[in-house]
């Protein structure tokens, strides 16, 4: 059976307030029916504050809607996120005066407050998953769609499997596209021949390994697949493989699993809001021009079913190649726009079919539209001849 995702289109016929993205939240939150799920609950909000000078993250004006929503409902909000993010968020206008409520570092100050779970996986067994977010009762997954680097796309699964766990554990996950061998050295012992491909790469994602010598190292999130390197390194000496690539957003998958195992059926619903999407995280710390038009809001309690349902709607789009940053160079043009702009094997899509196989919810939705944007039948205009006599 389809899992319902309630939608809203960033497009209104009239110029009013009441068919603008702010009140089409509400409706969402309405038929979410978050007010008559949380009495009495700590309310776990979480999101991605941003960093630095960045302002393209989630409005004001939107978080405070839905924490309004919770205390209508008898709830608890709390604004949750990383502790290097929640410390300086008032500088891009997030405190609890704005918001309407309180915000907390996911796991402390110093991220010493963690739960452990077990979950072997590559190069992880333990993961640290913040306090803040285990103790909560009730979780509110509220996440700005973005590119990513490491994986394409950043939606509901990236906000809690990067923004849940502390930094040994983001940094594990991160170093879960190294567990599998890309590099073999034997096939390639000519140091002349190592700086070739080093060369050969415009966007520095191959570079000499820091351990060994005579070997070389891929930094994923540079690497937009352009083959370049393989046409300089001798035959079976360098792989640019999926099982690499893929490894981190089956982490990612992962993460959130244990997360959102954390609490309760029935006590855990998601939104994301597609406004604003630029090329990479908002953990970045800079905003640049949006790479792709706005696709609107998007709710629903399964969360394969709203990344899934994000993602097609994106798909409809064209990637808006005059703001991409010019240091990079969306060359493939098959597949959704964030491979356009990362590279093939960076499939947004893959975190949903591993989450759809960790049994976290079904590919398969139905997008239900809370306010269908109306068209206006005009008579055909006639001829004017505004300059005569």
């Amino acid at each position: 059976m389809p899992s319902t995702v309630y939608y809203a289109s960033p497009r209104q016929t009239r110029l009013e307030a009441n068919e603008t993205l702010p009140i089409k939240l509400d409706l969402i939150v309405d038929k979410l029916g978050i007010r008559d799920r949380v009495k009495g609950e700590n309310v776990a909000i979480k999101m991605h504050l941003g960093g630095n000078v960045g302002y393209s993250t989630l409005h004001p004006v939107f978080v405070r809607r839905v924490v309004q929503a919770v205390k209508e409902g008898g709830g608890r909000p709390f604004i949750v996120d990383l502790n290097w993010s929640a410390g300086d968020a008032a500088g891009r206008g997030y405190t609890p005066e704005t918001l309407g409520c309180s915000i907390f570092p996911i796991g402390g100050m110093d991220e010493h407050y963690y739960y452990r779970h077990t979950h072997p996986f590559k190069n992880l067994s333990e993961w640290m998953l913040g306090g803040g977010i285990q103790d909560a009762t009730f979780l509110i997954d509220l996440s700005h769609l973005k590119g990513h680097p490491s994986c394409g796309f950043g939606g509901a699964f990236k906000n809690l499997a990067l923004g849940c766990m502390m930094q040994p554990t983001r940094g594990a996950m991160h170093d879960a596209c190294h567990f599998d061998p890309y590099w073999f050295p034997e096939r390639c012992p000519d140091p002349q021949v190592r700086a070739a491909i080093i060369a050969a790469c415009p966007h520095g994602a191959v570079v000499q390994d820091k351990e060994n010598a005579d070997s070389l190292h891929l930094h994923f999130e540079n690497c937009n697949q352009c083959g370049r390197c393989l046409q300089v390194a001798p035959a079976g000496s360098l792989k640019i493989d999926p099982v690499n690539f893929h490894a981190f957003q089956q982490a990612c998958a992962i993460s959130a699993s244990l997360t959102l195992s954390t609490f309760a059926p029935g006590k855990t619903t998601f939104i994301n809001i597609g406004t604003h999407m630029t090329p990479v995280c908002d953990c970045f710390g800079f905003t640049g021009l949006p790479i792709l038009p706005d696709v609107g809001i998007f709710g629903s309690d399964d969360i394969v079913a709203i990344d899934q349902a994000s993602l097609d709607m994106i798909a409809r789009s064209r990637l808006i190649e005059e703001n991409v940053p010019l240091s990079m160079e969306p060359w493939y043009t098959e597949g959704h726009p964030f491979q356009h702009l990362h590279g093939p094997l960076k499939d947004p899509y893959k975190v949903v079919e591993y989450g759809e196989k960790l049994g976290l919810g079904s590919r398969s939705y139905e997008l239900i539209d809370v306010m269908p944007v109306e068209q206006i039948a005009r008579a055909p205009l006639g001829y004017i001849n505004l300059h005569a006599d």
